[in-house]
């Protein structure tokens, strides 16, 4: 059961917080986010660990692109509101998903395209409330929300609170789209996009804010639900799989991001043309859905951790086609060669549009020819493969044989180790933890954050992988239909299974599954490499107190720690 919320004790800790504070501190605060030339502290590599201040951001858009985020964002808030008292269109939930995507870390630097995505929030707006930009006597209540009203907000456990509501929601809209492109949509999520929305522009107190910040997490589960529903029923139920990392000789295309259907439409396009598909990122789960594996063409996995990507692309003789987020700034030495799609876009790169038609990618992958020979490349820690496509379905499957391991003793704990990867020193932590874990324990990962370690051998426990590669972020909902049919065999709560998350945040997908994790009540988190810079002192005290979320320490220390507390 979600932990309940105390308001009083909150608003106790809020008053001692508030009585500690040097009386010119809100006040130097205000002036200095109004001083600078952006402020953006949505993801964890922001800068200081307090937020992106300067010309441009540590992800590498500039302060025009943030401005341009900003503005969007508060037309989007327009536009919820504007719904709140009249019908919406048969377009309008489909505009509010895009535009919270478009603004989700490393999805869109390109100026030209966040202008025309407000201009298309606004016009949707007007088509809404037709009579409101002709209004004399304008109430407010549809006008577009400036941003600036939230990050100089005086109050920052109100700010706190509401950065929570919208980055959840912006992590959220990433997984409604991935459904809704597949033609999967569940009106509760998306009504709860307006709600969100609306209630970022209002003056209100704590009490009211809070259980909107756990209802984030409750609608994002229904919405990882549908998106796995979604995935399963097109592409089949992921199976074990082992992936290459070798580069066959011969024209070849990179794929990246989070989107199969782009996928499976770029295999379809390239049958029969001597074109080999790779998988890079979040794409490497794709290789264990059936109806994408049955693609002999589809032939493995390029690249280690996404943002290892300027160094990896530079120099290899084919395109790179981005779907979905994880996209950097693009270095000269490979512009020529990338292709966007989707929400995604980067100023100068070619991007496929509704029409889906791939030609430009394949006439550059022929055109580049590939490597003369096979090309023997490896994981972060020197594998030549990986293993993938241990879905909720796969890790039930061997149900039986993990209740045996655990009863006796063969089992001793499991680790749930993923969430997003970045470039903060820190984050060689996970690789760490994974490679000091003991042997009788089982490491659960999903997400980026896996090619820390996911080209390591850690052995079998009676036949089952130590190591089970659950798939991408998008995946989370695999994680959780396992430990609750856990918790339902063993007869116990979440929290009395031998499991711990120990967990990397990087951008918004991140937030909305920790507000999920939260609603569903799983404590004792572990969360690195840092805390999320918009948690004010009040609500991440709030957060350990109730859920008992901590920042990870050393591998050692965490590891003795945890396997003691499971006792």
């Amino acid at each position: 059961m979600p932990t309940k919320v105390t308001y009083i004790h909150v608003k106790l800790l809020i008053t001692d917080f508030i009585k500690n504070i040097p009386k010119t501190y809100l006040q130097q605060r205000r002036i200095f986010i109004m001083e600078q030339k952006m402020f953006c502290y949505q993801r964890e590599q922001t800068a200081g660990c307090n937020g992106c201040t300067g010309a441009a951001g540590v992800c590498g858009k500039d302060a025009a692109v943030a401005a341009l985020q900003d503005e969007l964002t508060g037309a989007l808030i327009g536009l919820a509101k504007a719904c709140g008292n009249n019908p919406k269109t048969e377009n309008t939930d489909r505009i509010i998903i895009e535009g919270l995507f478009t603004t989700v870390t490393n999805v869109n630097f390109n100026a030209e395209t966040l202008t025309a995505m407000i201009q298309a929030v606004n016009e949707e707006k007007t088509k809404v409330v037709p009579n409101c930009s002709s209004c004399m006597s304008p109430c407010g209540n549809t006008s577009n929300y400036d941003m600036k009203n939230l990050w100089n907000e005086p109050d920052e456990d109100i700010r706190s609170l509401k950065s929570l509501i919208l980055f959840g929601i912006r992590g959220m809209a990433a997984y409604a789209y991935h459904a809704m492109v597949l033609g999967y949509t569940d009106e509760t999520v998306n009504s709860f996009f307006y709600k969100a929305l609306s209630f970022i522009s209002y003056d209100l107190e704590m009490e009211h804010l809070l259980p909107v910040v756990l209802e984030v997490g409750e609608v994002n589960l229904k919405c990882m639900a549908l998106l796995d529903q979604a995935n399963t029923t097109t592409y089949g139920t992921p199976v074990p799989t082992k992936v290459p990392l070798t580069i066959e000789k011969g024209p070849f295309i990179v794929v990246t991001g989070h989107d199969l259907k782009d996928l499976k439409l770029l295999l379809e396009q390239t049958k029969d043309k001597g074109i080999n598909i790779y998988t890079h990122g979040e794409m490497l789960p794709a290789h264990a859905y059936p109806e994408l594996k049955k693609y002999p063409h589809l032939k493995g996995n390029f690249g280690t951790a996404w943002q290892n990507q300027q160094k990896e692309f530079a120099d290899i003789p084919a395109p790179v086609l981005y779907t979905t987020n994880c996209l950097m700034p693009v270095k000269d030495s490979y512009a020529d060669r990338v292709f966007t799609t989707e929400v995604v876009g980067y100023p100068g790169m070619v991007h496929i549009g509704e029409d889906k038609d791939f030609t430009p990618v394949i006439q550059k992958a022929l055109e580049l020819g590939g490597y003369e020979k096979d090309m023997e490349f490896t994981g972060s820690n020197g594998g030549s493969t990986t293993m993938t496509g241990f879905g909720h379905q796969a890790v039930l499957g061997v149900a039986g044989q993990i209740i045996a391991g655990v009863k006796s003793g063969a089992i001793r704990h499991f680790f749930l180790v993923g969430g997003c990867d970045g470039a903060r020193p820190g984050r060689s932590y996970y690789t760490e933890f994974v490679k000091q874990a003991p042997k009788d324990t089982v490491i659960l990962t999903l997400a980026c954050g896996k090619y820390r370690f996911n080209d390591l051998d850690l052995g079998t426990i009676g036949g089952i992988p130590r190591m089970l590669d659950m798939g991408q972020c998008n995946d989370a909902y695999g994680a959780i239909r396992v430990a609750s049919a856990l918790a339902e065999v063993f007869q116990c709560g979440v929290n009395e299974l031998p499991l711990t998350l120990v967990l990397s945040w990087y951008e918004q997908k991140a937030v909305c599954i920790l507000l999920t994790l939260l609603h569903l009540g799983i404590k004792n988190i572990r969360l690195g490499p840092s805390l999320p810079a918009f948690l004010s002192p009040n609500i991440l005290n709030f957060l350990v107190e109730n859920y008992g979320i901590a920042p990870i320490t050393t591998p050692e220390e965490d590891i003795k720690a945890l396997l003691n507390h499971s006792k």
